[in-house]
């Protein structure tokens, strides 16, 4: 009767950490840049002494899906879209270098350069600082150009550069903060073939349909299971009372 139990324990087991990854991608439906998570189930045999007794249902590492979103205009200066592949680079609470898409930055009272989530933003010699300025403006390749205050109106310097990089996919993770590294821990090196297109800010990848679809799934399953647990308890008790009267 273990086996009944088990199996059933299990499937529910691994099905709550499958909604618990979905109704993560849902709460980030509307966040730019963000890349939706995938989870992969697969068995695992009980290894017995003889033959293999039963499988149980396990979850890989959480998964990442690196589809691109789509690219919606904003106007905004300082919002700034990857064309195709490749990542911005940003740097973690914990001093590592961590990789993102989404382009909406903002410039903070010292006049460094952060992301949505308040990150530093990194060039080609570290965070990017700005000199107050009256314009500024981002080129494709990334490098950012001021027009100093009180200067000319031709008066235009470029003062860094955003350091864009373009890392196998398949080399990267992402971490309980939710930021995506890689996972040998190497900086990447600046790719200049990366392209961003300013005025204009990426979606999330997440398919809210897809999703809230997949959450209703995922319920029924659930259920589906905790009914067999409840069957095999059933059924554990009917035998005992079997037991009990024919020891009687």
């Amino acid at each position: 009767m273990d086996r009944f139990l088990y199996l059933a324990m299990s499937g529910a087991k691994e099905n709550e950490y499958a909604q618990a990854i979905n109704n993560n991608n849902l709460a980030n439906a509307n966040t730019h840049g963000f890349r939706q998570a995938l989870g992969d189930a697969y068995t695992v045999p009980v290894r017995g002494p003889v033959y293999d007794s039963r499988d149980y249902v396990q979850t890989r590492d959480e998964a990442i899906d690196f589809s691109h979103g789509t690219l919606e205009s904003t106007g905004r200066e300082l919002d700034i879209a990857i064309e195709g592949d490749g990542f911005m680079v940003v740097r973690a609470p914990d001093g590592t270098e961590t990789y993102t898409r989404a382009g909406d930055l903002h410039i903070d009272s010292l006049g460094m350069l952060r992301d949505a989530r308040g990150l530093q933003v990194l060039g080609d010699g570290g965070p990017i600082t700005l000199p107050p300025n009256e314009t500024l403006l981002i080129g494709s390749d990334g490098t950012i150009t001021v027009r100093p205050q009180g200067s000319g109106a031709n008066a235009l310097v470029a003062v860094e550069r955003i350091r864009l990089v373009n890392p196998d996919v398949r080399t990267l993770k992402r971490g309980d903060d939710g930021l995506i590294r890689a996972t040998n821990g190497q900086a990447q090196p600046a790719d200049a073939n990366v392209r961003v297109v300013t005025g204009m800010l990426e979606t999330s990848n997440v398919n809210t349909v897809s999703a809230l679809t997949r959450m209703i799934e995922l319920s029924r399953h659930f259920e589906m299971q905790i009914k067999m647990m409840e069957s095999a308890n059933n059924v554990e008790q009917n035998h005992n009372r079997l037991l009990g009267i024919g020891g009687g």
